[in-house]
């Protein structure tokens, strides 16, 4: 189809398709939740969800398999971004053996006899626009010789870019067309989401992410980082030394294979907590959903997922650290005094009026039972929840919302996991370390 074409195409369907409930679902203050929220509202109303399914042919395929999930799995309106990509990753069909093989030996730029003894053609996982293969080196690189390939199918990556700048174009129209497109600042929304969602493809920098949270963890024995083969190592393929592994969430594999539920839940709390608030760099999503079954790292995360990552400023870290601290010492004196150094509420504001505010709001976590307080809760409240609305800087952000503000899979491996005071021992020695 002529570039021209589609891009009136796709501006006529946006119009007709109400391009309105996409400025009303998009507050500037969520960034990229706009597309979700938008499919949120429209399975609300039979006679809306019906005009999507008519719309989606006429769409490109990236939009129109991410709105399909959307629309048919509607509590997803609720995640981030990245969690609806991954959530929509099976219904990429991966390539062929034949066109796997082709794409590899091109990904590397010579042919795969140089280079492997064995490829299998055949992928072990297929996601958005990437699939995974399983390869054995001729010669060992770095004491490594099985290996595993993250390949990106440059045909469907293309086109990806191809509907982003679509995207753009149809954005920056409507700009132009109304005042509360301007107001809302869609060129800048869709220029976001093209800038996060590209972040997903570009494998030397996930190369670089995953080499560097291995130096941080290095020594670790609670977790292993793969090696990244630097020599294999292109913009179409990461090679990384292979696992093996289990999904966290298999709890009878992890059981037949002796692995004991009740220490790897905690490790779960205690790395992403480090990671976050101790080196400042983490996985987006705080992913830590796989387990070596390796003889020599039984039971050991694998950290094996870098391309979307996030980092906390050393202002926010440092908040984070000892406003946790604070709140689990229910100081909350010294908690309004960190939120007024951090620039989060106006100079004016009354100290013993911040503090009663903030002791009124998180003194409810301490009300729950031991068994029931979560870390996550009091992250949560500590970035969303703790500054009141009245007091907060006009100039200023409330603090990032916390990476661990949203539960993965701890109580499901061991209901005993206690993370409550696990993430405060944690924190508590972060912070002895930065005052040391």
């Amino acid at each position: 189809m002529p570039p021209l074409f589609r891009r009136l195409l796709l501006l006529y369907h946006a119009l007709r398709y109400g391009a309105r409930l996409i400025w009303l679902a998009a507050p500037p203050e969520r960034k990229l939740h706009w597309m979700i929220e938008l499919v949120g509202r429209v399975h609300a109303s039979a006679d809306s969800a019906r005009s999507v399914h008519g719309l989606l042919p006429a769409l490109g395929p990236l939009a129109g398999r991410f709105a399909t999930a959307l629309v048919e799995h509607p509590e997803l309106a609720n995640a981030t971004l990245h969690d609806a990509i991954d959530a929509i990753d099976h219904l990429e069909a991966p390539l062929p053996p034949r066109e796997s093989e082709e794409a590899l030996a091109r990904a590397f730029g010579r042919p795969l006899a140089t280079l492997f003894s064995a490829v299998d053609p055949v992928p072990v996982q297929s996601g958005f626009a990437e699939q995974t293969h399983f390869a054995r080196l001729i010669a060992q690189i770095n004491g490594h010789r099985e290996v595993e390939i993250k390949l990106l199918r440059a045909g469907q990556l293309q086109q990806i870019g191809d509907e982003l700048a679509l995207l753009r174009w149809v954005a920056r129209w409507l700009e132009k067309l109304s005042g509360t497109a301007r107001r809302l600042r869609l060129r800048a929304l869709a220029q976001t989401f093209t800038d996060d969602l590209l972040r997903r493809f570009d494998l030397r920098t996930e190369a670089a992410n995953l080499s560097q949270t291995g130096h941080h963890f290095e020594g670790d024995t609670r977790i292993v980082v793969p090696d990244v083969i630097w020599d294999l190592c292109t913009n179409h393929a990461l090679t990384v030394q292979r696992i093996n592994t289990l999904p966290a969430s298999d709890l009878s594999g992890l059981h037949a294979h002796h692995v004991k539920l009740a220490p790897l839940a905690a490790h779960i709390v205690e790395v992403v907590t480090e990671q976050a608030f101790e080196h400042g760099f983490f996985h987006a999503t705080l992913d830590a959903r796989r387990v070596s079954i390796e003889p020599d790292s039984l039971g050991r995360l694998v950290l094996a997922e870098f391309s979307i990552m996030s980092s906390l400023s050393t202002g926010e870290r440092e908040f984070f650290v000892h406003g946790a601290t604070a709140l689990f010492e229910q100081d909350y004196g010294r908690l309004a005094q960190l939120h007024k150094d951090a620039g989060h509420v106006r100079h004016d504001t009354r100290a013993e009026l911040l503090e009663a505010e903030l002791r009124t709001r998180a003194e409810a976590l301490f009300a729950a039972a031991p068994q029931d307080r979560s870390a996550c809760s009091l992250f949560h409240h500590l970035a969303v929840c703790g500054i009141p609305s009245t007091a907060r800087c006009p100039a200023a952000s409330p603090p990032r919302s916390a990476p661990l503000s949203r539960r993965r899979c701890w109580r499901a491996l061991h209901p005993g996991v206690d993370t409550w005071n696990i993430a405060r021992r944690v924190l508590a020695d972060i912070a002895r370390r930065d005052i040391a």
